[in-house]
């Protein structure tokens, strides 16, 4: 495997997880893990898109690893994508206060951006 393919591998990997982790029974998962109801149809509907979106960015990842001519593209869409988790985070953390829990991931998405941001700088 080329070397800078290995940040959308990893990337899509673990947005694929968390894909199945959101969507795909979160009236067991969810409710166990954090303590509240996903009996709504509508919050159901809300996480499965989610999932769906999740799916659909790590797809396009996994085809870009054999298709270079799609390279860039997904890796600048990368680069957005853990960005915008990242600062997502970090406008919950100033508005609704510190969470242990999601700090390091916060931490993760910002460090996969700049992966992706290092390796659109290289190529």
């Amino acid at each position: 495997m080329i070397k800078k393919n290995l940040q959308l591998l990893i990337s899509a990997l673990v947005v694929v997880g968390a894909a199945l982790f959101y969507g795909a029974s979160p009236g067991n998962l969810l409710p166990f893990l954090f303590d509240f109801d996903t009996q709504n149809t509508d919050l159901r509907n809300i996480l499965r898109a989610v999932m769906g979106l999740y799916l659909a960015f790590s797809g396009f990842w996994i085809y870009a690893l054999y298709r270079p001519a799609y390279w860039r593209t997904a890796t600048l869409s990368n680069a957005l994508f853990m960005g915008g988790l990242g600062f997502g985070r970090l406008i919950s953390f100033i508005l609704d206060g510190y969470s242990e829990v999601y700090f390091p991931g916060m931490l993760l998405e910002f460090g996969m951006m700049a992966w992706a941001l290092f390796n659109l700088k290289k190529a």
